[in-house]
Parts: structure tokens; sequence; C-alpha cells
């Protein structure tokens, strides 16, 4: 079976059918690999604040589009794209075996929809803008729908250097035409998207002409190159106009590629009505190609995040520190309450997907959380300490505990209340083995413990404890010391002396 074969069996495997009665359908191109990220990884699962930039592309876009049809087209890497997405409600595959062009990527999305059966609206989002959100998202779509477009498209403004702006311009109506007379009410109407490189291919003594309704617009080299409205790869249609243009565009320009912003005059020219609008924040729009854009975009997203916690919680850093975007909501969730939540991050606290923080719960330096974690109240989680399990497992901690130095605790874990886990022991439970330790337990010196059961007042120092249940037999309810607890030693045959062979 060949490799495209392969990639259309995953597809299919992984596809959700297409729901006609949702009037509204994402697309999202992550067809492309990125030669200029320079990695063996998929340029789609490049992260942004620890979440691939095509998972957040698709997070916003659910969020934002609540009751879409989303069409996720892949190509290279396909298998990795698909397998971190997963599964769901509604997303639909699309596999483009070579990478064609933008309009290519949108004609193989559409084969996925039967138009006798459509009749709503398409948004197309690249895969690679990992900072749009879902405010933006909104925001589009209520533009969109609000103008009575046929086609509308999501515009930045250029902001650095004009020599080092490669995005495609944004070319609109004049004050005159080429006749030097008035534009009227044309004025400022989209004409149609030049590529950069297709700008750099022109003459540098012939004006550039182009036609609006009837009317010719001359332009300059210079004049194309010094428009700061850029193209962002943001597109909203009809469905019907643009599946009755779509297989028109052709490839004529300088990439020979099928190019999605050719619709603009397509449409123009057939009548439809075409629009722009840009956002008032113009991160949002930022794509990567290289790995300094990419850092620039993670550091973007982590002050964003500071931004939101700042004045809830303490940062003790607020340049080295980890906030799933998850967590954060269930932190802002929690100060709608109104109490105060006395919550502390140390400097490089890493606090990941499934942590639920609590009132007065202390995340010192280093520490990692990551994983469905609940914590009670009054917690303190030292540095370096180290708290994670899988998928289906669940830590829990009790009030009043501490979790010292360098401690790893991993898997199906409940530990009680009014507990100290001192530093350097190591506990894991799994799913058939769970930990259950009770409340005012202490745990110290070289100790690990698995798929245990250990009751209350206990204090449990260097031991190796397997599938044990540890009463306390003291029935006063005093506390009881387990203490120098080994196991008997398997394997004793494999170990000799060194000093017998010297």
């Amino acid at each position: 079976m060949s490799v495209s074969s392969d990639y259309k069996k995953l597809t299919d495997e992984y596809s959700d059918s297409f729901d006609y009665s949702k009037k509204e359908t994402v697309i999202i191109l992550a067809a492309g690999h990125g030669k200029r990220i320079k990695s063996k990884v998929s340029k789609m699962l490049h992260k942004i604040w620890e979440i691939p930039t095509v998972e957040r592309v698709y997070n916003s876009c659910r969020r934002g589009l609540k009751n879409a049809n989303t069409i996720l087209v892949v190509g290279i890497k396909a298998d990795d794209v698909i397998k971190t997405l997963g599964k769901k409600e509604s997303l639909i595959y699309a596999y483009q075996e070579i990478q064609y062009g933008t309009g290519h990527a949108v004609q193989i999305a559409l084969e996925k929809i039967d138009a006798s059966k459509y009749d709503g609206t398409v948004f197309i989002f690249p895969g690679d803008m990992g900072l749009i959100d879902t405010e933006t998202v909104e925001f589009f779509r209520n533009k969109f729908l609000e103008s009575s477009s046929d086609m509308m498209v999501l515009t930045g403004m250029y902001e650095g250097d004009i020599e080092k702006n490669y995005y495609g311009r944004i070319v609109r109506v004049k004050d005159k035409d080429a006749e030097d007379k008035p534009s009227g009410n044309d004025k400022g109407n989209v004409i149609e998207i030049i590529e950069y490189k297709d700008i750099v291919s022109l003459s540098d003594t012939e004006p550039y002409v182009t036609n609006y309704k009837g009317k010719k617009y001359s332009f300059t080299k210079k004049e194309l190159l010094e428009i700061r409205e850029f193209n962002s790869g943001v597109f909203a249609f009809r469905f019907k106009p643009l599946s009755e243009l779509i297989n028109k565009i052709s490839s004529n320009n300088a990439q020979k590629e099928i190019y999605l912003t050719d619709l603009i005059a397509l449409f123009n020219r057939s009548g439809y009505k075409v629009s722009a609008v840009t956002p008032d924040r113009q991160y949002v729009l930022m794509g990567f190609n290289n790995k300094s854009v990419l850092r620039e975009m993670d550091n973007i997203a982590r002050e964003l995040a500071y931004e939101k916690l700042k004045d809830i919680v303490m940062i003790h850093d607020p340049e080295d520190f980890f906030i799933d975007d998850e967590v954060i909501d269930y932190i802002l969730e929690m100060d709608k309450n109104g109490e105060p939540l006395d919550i502390e991050i140390g400097k490089g606290a890493y606090l990941g997907r499934g942590v639920k923080p609590n009132y007065n719960v202390k995340f010192n330096k280093n520490c990692y959380l990551s994983g469905s974690i609940e914590l009670g109240k009054n917690i303190i989680i030292h540095d370096g300490a180290h708290l994670s399990c899988f998928e289906n497992q669940n830590i829990s901690v009790g009030d009043n505990t501490q979790i010292y130095w360098n401690d790893v605790i991993k898997g199906q874990v409940k530990i009680g209340n009014n507990c100290a886990i001192e530093s350097g022991v190591r506990i894991t439970g799994s799913d058939d083995s769970p930990v259950i330790i009770g409340n005012d337990v202490t745990i110290k010196g070289t100790t690990y413990i698995f798929g245990s059961e250990i009751g209350d007042k206990l204090l449990i120092e260097h031991s190796v404890l397997i599938n044990k249940i540890i009463k306390n037999p003291n029935s006063d309810g005093s506390f009881f010391k387990v203490r120098f607890y080994i196991p008997e030693a398997e394997g004793t045959k494999a170990i000799e002396d060194k000093k017998a062979h010297l």
C-alpha cells in the first residue's frame, strides 16, 4: 500500500461525518511542513505556550464558531498531525498529497462537502496562526455576517521595516482610475491581493494595471511594495459563490501555485461583494516560518497569560513560569467568587493541563505538575517537586499538606489532609495498584512507595513499601512509626562481591 493510500485510510478512520444541519464550516490549512523551520517535526506541531499551533487554531475556531463543521487539510507528516488532534465531533480530515498552494488545499477540503446539500458559510484559517484567539474568530464571523459580503479577508497592518514585509499586499481602489477619473463610491474597495514574490517579479519601469468594475487602476512597483495592509490568510465565504469559483483559479504566477487570494479578482469580476476588516490586536495574525518568530509568538503567549493573572495570583517571575490555558481559565473562574485566592507561582513553576489549584496554594521554584491533579487548601508544593499522571489517572492532595523538595509523585495517588511528604520521597500508583495515604501522615527519608494503602497518623521513614497495607496499631490514636522496612531481596544469585575477584 502506498504512503498516500495509507494517509487517506487514516483520514477516513479519524474523520467524523459532515453535519449538513450546521450552516458554518471551518477549513484549517495544515498540510505544509515548513522548510524554513528546519525541523523534522511538522510545522503545525511546533508548540506555542506548550500547545501545538494547529491545536491552538482548532481550539479558537471551536470556541468562536460553536456550531460548525471543521475540515482540517493535512499533507506532509499527516499521521502526526491527525494523531495529535485525534477523533473529534464534526472534525473531518482531508489529505492533500501534493501541495499546489492554498487554493488547491481548499479545493481538496471542499471535496468533503456535497454541494447539493449545503448552503452556508465557510471560514478559512492557516494552521500556523497559533495566537489567533476566540475573540478574533467571533469578531471576524460577526463582521462577515453584518457586511452581507460574499467574501471577506481578515487583514493586518505591517508595522516594521517595509523592506522586510513578505506578506501579500491588499490592493484597494485609488481615488482616481488610470484615466484620472474619480473612483466615486468604489474608492477603498478591495481589488485583489498580490503576493510579494509576484510584486518583486514586476517590471521596474512599466506600471501594473488592474481592472475593477470596468475601470483600470495603475500602480507602480514601488507603490505596491509600500502597501502596509497585508493578507493574514484568514477568509470568509458564502459557500455557493466559493464552490462556483474555486476551480477557476489559475496557477499563472511566480510560484506556479493555485493561490486562494486570486478568488478576490474572480469574485469581483463575477459581481460578488468582497470586503476586508482588520482586528484591533495585530499579534493574533502572526504566523511563523522560522524558529525566531516561533519564539517571539511563545513570548507573546506568556505575556498574555501573565496579563490575565498578574492581579489575581502572585507570579514571582513573569518571564519564567508556565500555566496551561485551561488552568488559567480555572483560576479566573475561582476569582469570580470574590474570595482572595492567595495562590503563589514560583520562578520556573510549571502547571500543566488538568491541574486544579485551590486557595492558599504555593507552587514554589521549579516545581512541575501535569495531569489530573486536584489540590486541597493551604498546600505548599516545594522547590523541584514533580507530580504527574497519565490520562484516566488522578492525583489528589488534601488540605494543609506539604510536598517537599524534589519529591516525585506519579500515577494514581491519593494523599490525605495534614500530611508531609518530605524531601526525596518517591510515590507511584498505577490503575491496578493505586497509592492511598490517610490523614496526618509523614513520609520521609529515602522512601519508595508503590501500590500501597497507608492509614492515619503514621510516620514512614527510610522504607520500601510495595503493595503493602500499613495500619496504625495504636488504639489511643497516637502516632506509630514504620522505619527501615526493606522487602526481601530478589535475584541475589546475580550479585557477587567485587573483592572476591581481586
